[in-house]
């Protein structure tokens, strides 16, 4: 079966929420739009491309986005998409913002119907702007609507899924995918990101749910200067069990590649060819354990240019295909330093996989 790839020329323009003032420094502002680009690019110039089957994305509606979000934030986000101002503590919607996160959390939506009817075994959503770090409230580092989590309830009410796993690889914790299933065990959450670059309160090995949902959340917070070895090493003793145990009827990818070496905010270092082997681990669980459903959600990243040869390793990997594109930072990063696991990151992973006992394991 085909792989899908969601994109749209609207995703290209997005734009992006903005610090506000006193919150950063001046003029910082990242660059979303310009790495979705990126990829899609690289993807089309490479000839893979042509190998994909396109998915168009559609417009999420209202009662969409209100199966996460809260009606007065919604309203709010519509206000300031006109006249500007703040959607949460530090950043400002900008003009157009509403109808920009409408077309972001519709292309995950849209990626999730076609895995969902069968057209493609797997997608890749590069939507912009992101969406796991939005809260039911309020927006959070760039992020206006929790697109996976969108999707997700949109898999659930319009498929009939019960049972949805997030397995989020971007530099930061997925903080809104967590929240939004803190207390629910339809959503297996689980967030490999590096300890405490956002938010810093955040993404801790304890904090593993609550109530119903005691167990069904799980934190990997790498030490920084963690490389492939330990990003592998978290998905054979962690990730891939979790999966296993839990027995999902999808598995959704908050993908963002700022834990890439060379990224001017992470300290991580993985690699093209890292990425290629986590993707090939969890294409191979979702075959086994859910038909091939698989969908990745973009989320970003902020290395401009190893950020597109990742991108292009995981479609490839996702489709089983390779192009004649070779990554010319892999070779690099690939002999840095410290990239084998390391004992102290080691005991990390321990860690987080004995929250597998809370409820997965043991039920």
């Amino acid at each position: 079966m085909a792989t899908g790839i969601v994109w749209h020329e609207g995703y290209a323009r997005t734009p992006a929420p903005v610090l506000a003032a006193g919150q950063g420094p001046a003029g910082y502002q990242a660059e979303l739009a310009q790495a979705a680009t990126q990829i899609h690019s690289l993807a089309k110039e490479s000839g893979l491309g042509a190998q994909l089957s396109t998915v168009d994305p559609v417009l999420a509606e209202d009662s969409d986005i209100l199966r996460f979000h809260r009606v007065e934030y919604v309203e709010r986000v519509k206000q300031l998409s006109r006249s500007g101002g703040r959607i949460g503590a530090q950043f400002q919607c900008p003009p157009g913002g509403y109808e920009a996160a409408l077309l972001g959390a519709g292309g995950v939506m849209a990626a999730v119907d076609a895995v969902a009817t069968a057209q493609v075994e797997n997608a890749y959503a590069l939507v912009c702007p992101p969406g796991h770090h939005a809260l039911a409230h309020e927006g959070q580092e760039y992020c206006i609507f929790g697109n996976a989590v969108i999707a997700a309830r949109h898999a659930m009410h319009v498929h009939g899924m019960a049972k949805i796993a997030f397995v989020d690889w971007d530099l930061r914790h997925g903080n809104g995918t967590e929240a939004a299933f803190w207390d629910d065990p339809s959503g297996l959450t689980i967030s490999i990101h590096q300890d405490r670059c956002y938010p810093p309160d955040r993404g801790l090995v304890h904090q593993w749910g609550e109530g119903r949902g005691d167990g069904y959340n799980i934190n990997i917070p790498l030490p920084p200067g963690s490389g492939v070895g330990a990003y592998i090493a978290a998905y054979e003793q962690v990730v891939i069990p979790a999966l296993y145990a839990y027995r999902p009827d999808l598995i959704i990818v908050p993908s963002g590649f700022g834990s890439g070496a060379f990224d001017p905010i992470g300290r991580n270092m993985m690699t093209s060819d890292g990425f290629r082997k986590l993707t090939l681990m969890l294409k191979h669980a979702a075959r086994d354990l859910c038909g091939g459903r698989l969908v990745f959600c973009h989320e970003g990243g902020h290395s401009g240019p190893m950020g597109p040869f990742m991108g292009l390793a995981v479609l490839e990997e996702l489709a089983g295909l390779r192009t004649e594109i070779r990554d010319p930072f892999l070779a690099l990063a690939k002999d840095l330093g410290g990239q084998e696991l390391q004992p102290h990151q080691q005991a990390i992973i321990e860690q987080s996989r004995q929250v597998l006992k809370r409820a997965l394991l043991c039920s």
